[in-house]
């Protein structure tokens, strides 16, 4: 009898520690979502290649969240998996990430600084908040690894396009935010390396 209660009692804090992280997720997801409607609306007006590139890196992190809170309570082997699926999407908009560096390189007015700024700044104070909500998080989990990498490397990025937005103004050049929208894309490059990194190196 004791060792059925014993059990007992271990599934439902399993079942409470699953539907913690699960709430964990939802909320980052959905700020990343906000974040990627407001970044490309507002890079798409302001012309700003490293707002979009943003905007589109929070879309990236929104489906790795998703796929980390598909992951969550199931086995080392998926969760592995799953960590895989997130690093390789980082490393894939990354790539396009590049590609319209080129393209706006090739043609493209300078983009609005002050806009920039604002959008930037208002993404890097919601970028701390998703950091101290996945702090919430205990242990060890590799899908909560990754979306650590992925809020930090936001971080990094939102101050990074406040000080190109003030350039731009100084400059009156899009030279800045190209520079910045090609930085961008070796950061995410990065975050997905180090993903699929943590994840080889995860024991199933």
């Amino acid at each position: 009898m004791s060792d059925i209660g014993k059990d007992s009692d271990d599934e439902s804090g399993l079942d409470a520690s699953n539907e913690r992280d699960r709430g964990i997720l939802w909320k980052v997801l959905l700020i990343n979502l906000g974040q990627c409607l407001a970044g490309v609306a507002v890079g798409t007006w302001a012309s700003s290649t490293a707002v979009v590139g943003a905007g589109l890196d929070n879309l990236g992190d929104a489906a790795v969240y998703g796929v980390s809170l598909y992951a969550v309570g199931r086995s080392s082997t998926i969760k592995k998996r799953a960590a895989q699926l997130s690093g390789w999407l980082l490393i894939g908009f990354a790539c396009l990430l590049l590609v319209e560096v080129v393209r706006r390189f090739l043609g493209g007015e300078a983009p609005l600084g002050p806009a920039m700024m604002a959008i930037a700044a208002t993404n890097a104070l919601l970028n701390i908040y998703c950091i101290r909500v996945l702090k919430q998080h205990r242990g060890q989990d590799i899908n909560f690894k990754a979306s650590t990498i992925f809020t930090n490397n936001d971080s990094l990025v939102n101050g990074a396009i406040v000080l190109s937005g003030a350039l731009v103004m100084w400059t009156n050049s899009n030279l800045p935010d190209l520079l910045l929208g090609t930085v961008v894309s070796f950061i995410a490059a990065k975050g997905g390396y180090e993903i699929l990194s943590e994840a080889k190196g995860h024991q199933s």
